[in-house]
């Protein structure tokens, strides 16, 4: 059974969807085999593997409003052992639709239900809000990993999110916990960068993962090429960053796949 990781953050602006993308081509390089989940109606993860959000015969949308299996909606990608279950502007509209239905912050875990088995990790790239969307990406996963830049107010809006999983987790999800908190757009120039981790580190002690991404040209240049940071630059200190994430997330579970 495959480890489910929403990556999420309310604040906007933190690298959720450079991770999201990056991450789970790593671990398919790494051999695992992965399903990436486009939750965000601006679709940026699907274009981002090279898909065009605006010609998808089908999507997430259609998964979670119309009852889609997933295994008709997702695509394999042309990257190793990745798969994606695009999204595009019509999830937009999801919100208001979900409202009437029943059982409504759990469609998107049974979507997940069905093809579950057949991945070694399944990440969902959440939208900057605390919606229904995102209620049912917190509600589907395992675990959360929560991408934090090395920048002023960094910590902004945290306290809201630690207490919208405790929140979860209490009603919803009882067994979510956090994966982990990986500090993004580093720049090891500023002393402001260098506080921000330290402060980090101060607030969620071990959950913090060693590896940290560099702010980088090459990362924000990748996805107007469709490519992961692997492929557009593979000897990039951007594609070292997220192959050291993917190994720690793969060491971190060891025993759970």
């Amino acid at each position: 059974m495959g480890k489910t990781i929403a990556i999420g953050n309310q604040k906007g602006g933190v690298g959720k969807t450079t991770t999201a993308v990056n991450l789970s081509a790593c671990l398919g390089a790494k051999n695992k085999k992965t399903l990436i989940i486009d939750i965000d109606p601006q679709g940026n993860t699907t274009s981002g593997l090279g898909l065009d959000p605006r010609n998808l015969s089908s999507s997430v949308y259609d998964c979670i409003i119309n009852d889609m299996p997933m295994s008709e909606a997702m695509v394999k990608t042309e990257f190793d052992n990745l798969w994606i279950c695009p999204s595009n502007i019509d999830l937009a509209g999801a919100e208001l639709e979900l409202v009437g239905k029943a059982d409504r912050e759990f469609l998107l875990k049974e979507a997940i239900s069905e093809v579950k088995d057949d991945f070694d990790f399944i990440i969902i790239d959440c939208p900057p809000s605390l919606g229904l969307i995102t209620l049912n990406s917190f509600a589907a996963a395992d675990t959360i990993l929560v991408p934090i830049q090395c920048e002023y107010y960094a910590l902004e809006g945290l306290s809201q999110l630690t207490n919208t999983i405790r929140i979860i987790k209490k009603g919803i999800n009882p067994p979510l916990d956090i994966e982990g908190v990986l500090l993004t757009m580093f720049d090891a120039r500023t002393n402001l960068s260098i506080q921000v981790v330290e402060e980090v580190k101060r607030f969620f002690g071990k959950k913090v993962y060693g590896s940290i991404i560099p702010r980088s040209v090459r990362l924000a240049e990748a996805p107007s090429f469709g490519q992961p940071i692997i492929v557009y630059d593979k000897n990039s200190r951007g594609a070292e960053s997220y192959m050291e994430l993917a190994q720690e997330v793969i060491d971190n579970n060891r025993g759970v796949n």
